[in-house]
């Protein structure tokens, strides 16, 4: 008894979880101006997929694991459940890679960002993750790809009956299907947002580097220096965090999803399936905490939330603050020129003074180091 309490207790506990911190993300964006910019799109589409995935999925998971895997509804609604699972899954997935991508984008073009990203194709894309997801989600198992001999599965399975001996309501990947999904739906997503956080790394040591370079050795220790190395720092940690949740939430799930499939598994562990599976859903869960809150704006319309205060309020200080900040990005060109100018002219003073090499670039370098590093601290 205790112990069937403490398992409600906990599901409830991370279903609330899950439901609210996506729709503190989504009212975070429609209560403060500074968010509604075109940027955030992906992050609210990943919140409005993981709120779908805690509302729809998350309590028929949690009824399965505490009726031991018995389920009530029958073959075909088991079947529109674990369609769903994958589908909403499958699309935060997506999601997660969409946003990689694009902070790739608005770091090594922030020039011509805005031109880049239009509305048109931030929801062409949205839409296009939306199509494979819905394909990956419901296509297999209505079709019967995932079963050894192509049935469908729990075609037979009456809505009155609870399933025979063994027989639970999950996911069959009884063949070699498996592999191509798992690619598909991980790997290909992992790769990809790997590939671009590197490059995102790199261009963040580039700028270290440069401002270096261009840092006079007499002055090293300089503020200037010191905060870009901080800001190389909370990059790394940053993006060592996206990567790592993402990994340590859905590798395990893979692993035993694609060994269960290709040795034919008809009974997989149940224990060991239901801690891989909630791993997984818990990369939903961690979404609204790691990805706004690496954002400044976001973690202060929180705490507006948070504290029942609205941010409209503030008008003085919100239209202050956002106008000096859409002053930086999108006069970032302008600001660069006059970086560049003022120190033009300090140069030429200290040679005047007493002929120090010190190069005229690193003040303009600081300007763009602020850019690459704006998406995370």
């Amino acid at each position: 008894m205790f112990s069937m309490l403490f398992r409600w207790v906990v599901l409830v506990t991370f279903i609330a979880f899950t439901v609210g911190g996506n729709v503190l993300v989504c009212l975070a964006v429609g209560t403060s101006r500074r968010l509604r910019r075109m940027n955030s799109c992906f992050v609210v589409a990943l919140a409005v997929t993981d709120l779908l995935l805690g509302l729809l999925v998350l309590p028929l998971s949690a009824t399965l694991e505490l009726r031991d895997g018995r389920w009530p509804l029958g073959g075909t609604i088991c079947n529109i459940y674990l369609s769903a699972d994958v589908t909403l899954s499958t699309a935060s997935i997506f999601t997660l890679l969409a946003i990689s991508v694009d902070r790739y984008v608005v770091i090594s073009t922030p020039f011509s960002y805005t031109m880049r990203l239009t509305k048109a194709r931030a929801a062409a894309a949205i839409v296009l993750i939306w199509i494979l997801s819905l394909t990956m989600g419901f296509a297999p198992i209505h079709m019967g790809w995932n079963m050894a001999d192509f049935h469908v599965q729990n075609r037979d399975w009456r809505m009155e009956d609870e399933g025979g001996e063994g027989q639970t309501c999950r996911y069959e990947w009884n063949n070699n299907y498996v592999l191509l999904v798992v690619f598909c739906i991980f790997f290909f997503p992992l790769l990809v947002m790997c590939g671009m956080y590197h490059r995102i790394f790199c261009m963040a040591r580039e700028q270290v580097r440069r401002i270096r370079a261009a840092t006079p050795s007499f002055t090293r220790s300089s503020t200037l220096l010191r905060g870009a190395t901080l800001r190389e720092h909370k990059a790394t940690v940053t993006l060592a965090a996206v990567l790592g949740v993402f990994i340590i939430c859905w590798l395990p799930y893979i692993i035993f999803f694609t060994c269960m499939g290709l040795r034919h598994e008809t009974e997989p562990p149940q224990l060991a399936h239901s801690i891989v599976l909630w791993l997984g859903y818990f990369n939903s869960a961690l979404n609204p905490i790691l990805y706004p809150t690496l954002n400044r704006d976001f973690r202060r319309a929180y705490g507006h939330l948070l504290r029942c205060r609205n941010p409209r309020k503030n008008t003085s200080i919100s239209i202050r603050t956002s106008e000096k900040e859409r002053s930086i990005i999108s006069n970032e060109f302008q600001s660069a020129n006059k970086c560049s100018k003022s120190s033009m002219e300090k140069h030429l003073h200290r040679k005047d003074i007493n002929d120090v090499d010190a190069s005229p670039e690193h003040t303009s370098l600081h300007c763009l180091s602020n850019t690459v590093f704006h998406c995370y601290i």
